[in-house]
This record gives structure tokens, sequence and C-alpha cells, in this order.
């Protein structure tokens, strides 16, 4: 018989199609087996969609008739919710299907839901277990969990780069630094995030779009909120707020505030920054950036742009969890920033 590690690793891998796609609700995963065997799988799609019980629980009735899930486990990646919103709580789904043992990676922190749904299930007589599969669903969350209890969202730093750490080739040399692989893997990041934060002199500097592009990664879902931070409003380009409808225009003052708006009214889980060396330090400085990811381009290019250029940080920032990929000769580099003890 399969651990049920195994069978928690296919809900996680259900869960990761929803990452940029469900804000405000948390992407994630159910996969439903009996007798070590996959009836269903399911995932949540978007907000105001049936959860991913429901989702797998759909797919067992579909394939295997309106019976087949009675005595079945259901694997998900997050405590079940227990009340009614948008949509009917899963754990009454779970319940009517029959299912006889739940597993469930990680405990809903939001307080309506956290630990409520043990109680309901074990009083219909349905074996529960939690944490299986608990960090690598954490991580999947941590943007969801960070809005929760914090109110901001989580907050990627994207960056292209000379070996020199400069943002800009030399005059003359075209606007690319990295290859068309690494630029499509930003388009594939672009899919995961909610909103694209960058800054005035940047749209009046390159003008860039900052929408995803590729129809594959864009259905399903609308673009990135496009939000332009900037005191000088009046100062961009007539283009700048007609590339797609979902362009905010904020104020710098205060940029935790705007962060703060961006998770409360438009429902914003994980932002990307895409913008000068400037702007992406004063992020840095005000210890709002929680993960980077930067694309190192075998290229010496000198000049005035490095990534970040602001008033320097108090302390030097270490990453954690990193990942190295090469994308044909770019190199991309990923980790979440060291928070606590940072020496």
């Amino acid at each position: 018989m399969l651990p049920d590690s195994h069978f928690m690793a296919l809900a996680l891998a259900e869960a990761e199609k929803g990452i940029g796609r469900t804000a405000p609700n948390p992407p994630v995963g159910a996969v439903i087996v009996k007798d070590g065997q996959v009836l269903g799988r399911g995932w949540h799609r978007a907000a105001g969609q049936p959860h991913a019980e429901r989702e797998a629980l759909a797919a067992v009735f579909s394939t295997h008739g309106p019976d087949a899930a009675r005595g079945a486990t259901c694997y998900i990646t997050l405590e079940p919710c227990s009340t009614h919103g948008r949509t009917p709580p899963c754990t009454q789904g779970l319940i009517d299907a029959g299912i006889s043992r739940v597993v469930y990676a990680c405990v809903d922190r939001n307080p309506a839901h956290a630990g409520r749904a043990d109680a309901l299930l074990r009083a219909a007589g349905i074996e529960v277990i939690s944490g299986v599969g608990e960090e690598a669903a954490t991580r999947q969350l941590r943007p969801f969990f960070k809005v929760r209890e914090t109110g901001l969202p989580w907050v990627i730093w994207k960056s292209a780069m000379s070996l020199d750490g400069r943002i800009t080739r030399p005059p003359g040399e075209g606007q690319w630094l990295t290859g068309p692989l690494a630029r499509a893997d930003v388009q594939k990041l672009r899919a995961t995030v909610d909103a694209i934060l960058t800054s005035g002199e940047t749209i009046r500097q390159d003008r860039p779009a900052l929408t995803i592009r590729e129809p594959e990664l864009l259905a399903g879902r609308e673009q990135p909120w496009r939000v332009i931070v900037t005191d000088h409003p009046a100062s961009l380009p007539t283009e700048a707020a007609e590339l797609h409808a979902r362009t905010l225009i904020r104020p710098r003052a205060d940029l935790s505030a705007t962060l703060r708006r961006l998770a409360s009214e438009q429902g914003v889980l994980r932002v990307m920054v895409e913008a000068g060396g400037i702007f992406s330090a004063a992020l840095f400085e005000a210890d709002l950036v929680d993960e980077v990811v930067i694309y190192y381009a075998p290229l010496l290019c000198g000049g005035p742009k490095p990534g970040l250029s602001g008033e320097g940080l108090p302390e030097s920032l270490h990453l954690d969890e990193n990942d190295y990929q090469m994308l044909g000769n770019d190199l991309r580099l990923r980790g979440v920033i060291r928070r606590g003890n940072r020496q």
C-alpha cells in the first residue's frame, strides 16, 4: 500500500495549478483514493468556484458513479472549510459523499475555519489525520497565510541583470539582457501572481506592458493588476493606463500602505516587482520583499544602472531555499528572504 505522503504529493501537484488564479482564496488541491487507486482529482480554480474537495468529488461521481466515494480517503492540502461562504462547506460535502478518512496537510489559519473541520468530521465517524506534507503545503500557501496574519501580500522581486549587476546594456546594443528561454520563464512567473508593481519612472523610460502574453498561460484567468507607483501621474505616457483595464496608479509616499490596499481592496495574495534600482531598493529598505528571482546573463555591461541603487540596507539580506536553474545561457536564482536571525 502506498503511503499517505505519495497521495499528498499528488494533491500538492493539483494545488500548484491554482497558483495565481484563486485570490483572495488559497490554491488548494485534493485527491480521492480508494483501495490504493486514485478515483478523482481536483483543484480550486477561482474564487466563487467549487473548492478542491468538491472538484475531486465531482470527478469521482462523473467517472465512477454517485456512491464510488464511500469508504474512500480524501487527501487535501489545506484543512477543509467548515463554513458557508460563496460555496457550501466542504466538510459537509465529504460527509455526504461517505468519505471515511480525511488526510490534510495544513491547518487553515482563517479563524473562521481553523480547527473546526476535525470535530465536524470526527463527529460523523470520519478518521482525520493532519500534518502530512505540511512543509511543502505551507510553502504553497505562504502568500495566503501572510495576508491573513499581516495584511500584506507576498512580494517577489524579479530582475534581469548582467554579472556585474547592471540592468541595462550599453547604448546601441539592444533592449534584452537575457535570452528567449529566460524571457519565457518570466511569462510563467507573471502567471503565478495577482499584481505586478512598478514605478512611474520605469513606465516613462521603458513603456513596459507588464502583461501575460502567452495565451495558454492566460487561459482561465485575468491579467494581473498592473500597479504604477508615482507621485506625478500627470507625467505618465498617455497610453500608460490604456494597455489593459486592470491598471492602478498609487502614490509613492507609503509603499506598505499601497501593498495593504492591494490585499484588502483587490484581494491580491502575490505581487511581483518589475522596476528599476531605486524603486526596488526602497522596497528592500522598507523590508517589504519576501522572495527574489534574478535572471543573470553572461554579460559584463558597466554603466550607471545597477539592480539595486538606494541608500543601502542596514544589514545584508540572506536568501534561503535557493534554487538555481540554467535557461539557455542564463542562470535563474530563486530564493526566499531570511527573516529573524539574519546572520
